[in-house]
């Protein structure tokens, strides 16, 4: 008995183009861009070397409010070159989106160079000056705790000292948690500072002009 059309090629049997992602069946191949989107939020350090004129900072800001990003940290001081001013960004947020926002930075004209340092080789040092209660016989025991740390006291008061402490972000952070249980009063913490080793935000100041 002959076979009819759909009894006489098996679903192994079809040609190719059948299970094609242009047929409307299987898997559509994924882009760069999706592969992107589906990336999970990364904290990322952005160093970015700027000339000195008023006005910039705040359109930096700008930048990442109109993208609906939150800084976590930002510190701007001088160079070693007076003309110049180096901004160092701490923020979290997709790949894509931190793309988008580097490009950003780099068409202000006054931004000279914006380096990611999320997988460089980079030193990064954060500074906190924190006050701390003192009950009743833990003043000796918190002493300890920030020589450990390697920290330095530069105030002491009637129930209080104050702890001038400098590393990266974890340090600071284990410190605190271990200093709640006596009671933090204030704390101010300057914002992630960084720097590349090697040539990577060196260059002649001509280049700069």
């Amino acid at each position: 008995m002959p076979k009819t059309a759909s009894e006489s090629t098996s679903p192994s049997e079809l040609p190719s183009y059948a299970s094609s992602p242009e047929s409307g069946s299987g898997e559509q191949p994924k882009g760069r861009l999706d592969v992107l989107l589906e990336q999970k939020p990364r904290r990322h350090v952005i160093s970015v070397l700027v000339k000195n004129v008023p006005g910039l900072l705040a359109q930096v800001a700008n930048l990442f409010a109109a993208r609906g990003y939150n800084i976590e940290s930002l510190t701007v001081a001088e160079t070693e070159d007076d003309r110049y001013s180096r901004m160092t960004i701490a923020v979290r947020g997709e790949e894509v989106i931190i793309e988008s926002l580097k490009k950003g930075l780099s068409k202000f004209v006054n931004v000279i160079k914006v380096l990611d340092f999320t997988g460089t080789d980079h030193v990064e040092r954060d500074l906190a000056l924190v006050k701390i209660n003192t009950p009743h016989g833990s003043r000796q025991e918190i002493f300890q705790l920030v020589e450990v740390f390697e920290g330095t006291v530069v105030d002491i008061g009637l129930k209080d000292v104050m702890v001038e402490l400098i590393g990266p972000e974890k340090k600071i952070d284990a410190f605190l948690n271990i200093m709640k249980p006596f009671g933090i009063k204030e704390m101010a913490r300057t914002g992630r500072v960084a720097l590349a080793r090697g040539p990577k935000m060196e260059g002649a100041t001509d280049q700069y002009a």
